[in-house]
């Protein structure tokens, strides 16, 4: 692999403005503009194998839930019941038969219909057809599930863009999961996706990491929809493979035996939580402890993330950095991620 070619452009390239990070205006500009507007990354499809199978999920403040239906299709809805807008699910997995709301009791099939209001009364102008749950289009793509609040957004593998042809050589459908993990920092959800997309932290901050790819070779680049990283691994280590990132906040990374999924959750302007997922081809026992290791390693380098991440959003919110220079060689990945972010937010908010 040849060296990335540097670019001597005259045009300053320059990271998003820093109250992008803290303002609690540009956060609710982008619960509308993006997180209300694009395809969100639930879960693996076989999560739902069972009627009535659930995960009930959060982002940026919008509470949804995906559900295998009776007849077998998967259904999502907004987690409100459409009497006083109490949750039906609580956030996580789950089985049920019937969909109960446990603040008055309205229940409802898996289908979104409203079945029973206990002790409603009688009120001839009360429709219950018209009172059921608000659906959310879902869709499946390789055995991944998606959900959209925005019923105008583009088709799922539309908007998938060129993930699609970058993981056809990857039989990631039959990757089995094997294990889950949930990582909570105190800084902007953009924060965090700066730091993913880019390998110029690596040497200071992970030194594992660092250890086991051949630096010097580290590339970085984008296509449609995802940022892609790759360097050559040293001695059969897990890194092999693709690193993903895809917008707005999914990512997804492939290595010699299996993979992993994360979802980026904004759960307020300076709170983001990390929802990750691991899959691996052969789950025989005689491999669990290998693929243990495997799933510790990749937390570890997450774990060390988190204090650079959080200091920097201190920084950022002090009001003294403004905005910063992005590197020809290594911020391909951050100056892609942010002109998406620039385009989306477009005149909802002011530089």
């Amino acid at each position: 692999m040849n060296q990335p070619v540097q670019s001597f452009s005259t045009t300053p390239v320059r990271s998003l403005p820093a109250a992008w990070y803290w303002d609690p205006a540009v956060y609710e500009a982008e619960r509308k503009a993006i997180f209300a507007k694009t395809w969100q990354f639930i879960g693996p499809e076989a999560e739902f194998a069972k009627a009535g199978d659930f995960r009930a999920v959060q982002v940026a403040g919008y509470r949804l839930f995906v559900i295998r239906e009776r007849s077998g299709a998967l259904k999502a809805f907004h987690n409100l019941c459409p009497h006083r807008a109490a949750p039906l699910l609580s956030e996580g997995d789950g089985h049920c038969d019937v969909l109960r709301c446990r603040y008055h009791g309205w229940t409802f099939a898996t289908d979104g219909r409203l079945m029973a209001t206990p002790n409603f009364g009688e009120a001839g102008w009360f429709d219950k057809k018209s009172h059921g749950l608000m659906p959310v289009r879902c869709e499946t793509w390789r055995g991944l599930t998606f959900a959209c609040l925005d019923d105008n957004a583009v088709p799922l593998v539309e908007f998938l863009g060129d993930l699609p042809a970058l993981l056809e050589p990857y039989p990631i459908e039959t990757f089995g999961k094997l294990d889950q993990a949930e990582f909570a920092m105190n800084c902007n959800w953009k924060t965090y996706t700066d730091n993913f997309v880019e390998g110029y932290h690596i040497p200071g901050i992970h030194p594992g990491l660092n250890a086991a790819v051949d630096m010097t070779r580290f590339e970085t680049t984008h296509q449609r929809g995802v940022v892609i990283m790759k360097a050559p691994q040293k001695g059969g280590s897990i890194y092999g493979g693709l690193w993903l990132w895809i917008w707005p906040n999914m990512t997804l990374s492939v290595y010699p035996d299996g993979m992993n999924t994360s979802r980026i959750i904004p759960t307020a302007e300076d709170r983001t939580e990390l929802r990750y997922e691991f899959y691996f081809a052969d789950r025989s026992p005689s491999l669990l402890e290998k693929h243990r290791a495997t799933i510790e390693t990749n937390c570890q380098i997450v774990r060390e993330d988190f204090g650079i991440c959080e200091e920097v959003q201190q920084n950022l919110k002090a009001g003294i950095y403004r905005d910063g220079p992005l590197s020809p060689r290594h911020e391909d990945g951050v100056q892609y991620f942010q002109d998406m972010v620039r385009q989306s937010l477009g005149d909802h908010v002011g530089q």
